[in-house]
């Protein structure tokens, strides 16, 4: 992997990494498009100036205890369990949307459990960033198992936020492509590689695509559909260096 690729996988999940010693801020909740879920947002603002803000989709079986069904504007509670902490939050809801006060209160056992499977680091500044996004002592056992070689806290803490799971490795193994490397595990869920994308790069006659080349591919936009084009137009038997050469280029 470049340099270029190392600084953008450090730039993308570097947010994540600083939402600092958060114990306290502001949620709010509004529909989403998803069935059953509900987008949920946090903010904080410390005392040293530091802001954090996350909003993403949860589903609503996530936050227990929250009355999701009464109608009118009422009082509300519900508690986000995770292997790290928990956040509780309280306020109200008026319909299908609402706001309060949350607070994390971190697992005292979760920074010892970590370090005893190899994960050592998790501190009081990051491990709210541990709670919201997920990263359970079965998911760190669980990546491990897969394999998955140089994933310290941080990059364990990535793979949750970009979508890097064991099914995701195995998937990538039985299509042949046998990387274990956690850089370019994120680089391939940040830039679109898939099992099905390998998959469908060798049946059109790629069967051994590497890493690297897999990520320029996808960043350059060398898509299956694409390479059928320039066949039906006369290109044939093109490398996979001369496809990213030619949309480099512009070539269609």
């Amino acid at each position: 992997m470049n340099s270029f690729q190392s600084k953008l996988i450090a730039f993308l999940f570097l947010p994540a990494l600083a939402i600092g010693a958060t114990d306290h801020g502001e949620w709010t909740l509004s529909r989403s498009t998803k069935p059953g879920a509900a987008v949920l947002s946090f903010q904080s603002a410390g005392d040293d100036g530091h802001r954090f803000n996350s909003s993403s989709d949860w589903k609503i079986s996530e936050l227990q205890g929250l009355d999701w069904s009464t109608t009118g504007k009422h009082d509300v509670s519900f508690k986000i369990v995770r292997d790290a902490g928990t956040i509780e939050g309280d306020g109200f809801l008026n319909g299908q949307e609402g706001a309060g006060l949350f607070r994390f209160r971190p697992n005292s056992e979760y920074k010892r459990e970590m370090a005893a499977l190899g994960y050592p680091g998790v501190t009081e500044e990051n491990q709210f960033a541990f709670a919201l996004h997920n990263v359970s002592l079965q998911f760190a056992r669980d990546i491990k198992a897969a394999g998955v070689r140089n994933s310290d806290t941080e990059k364990l803490l990535a793979f949750r936020i970009h979508g890097v799971s064991p099914e995701f490795v195995r998937e990538l193994n039985a299509a042949g492509i046998g990387t274990t490397e956690s850089d370019k595990l994120i680089a391939f869920r940040i830039h679109g590689v898939s099992a099905e994308y390998v998959k469908a790069l060798q049946q059109l006659g790629y069967s051994h695509p590497d890493s690297d080349k897999l990520i320029a591919l996808r960043i350059h936009g060398v898509t299956p559909e694409y390479i059928e084009s320039l066949r039906s137009h006369g290109m044939q038997n093109l490398t996979l260096d001369q496809l990213v050469s030619l949309r480099i280029h512009g070539i269609n």
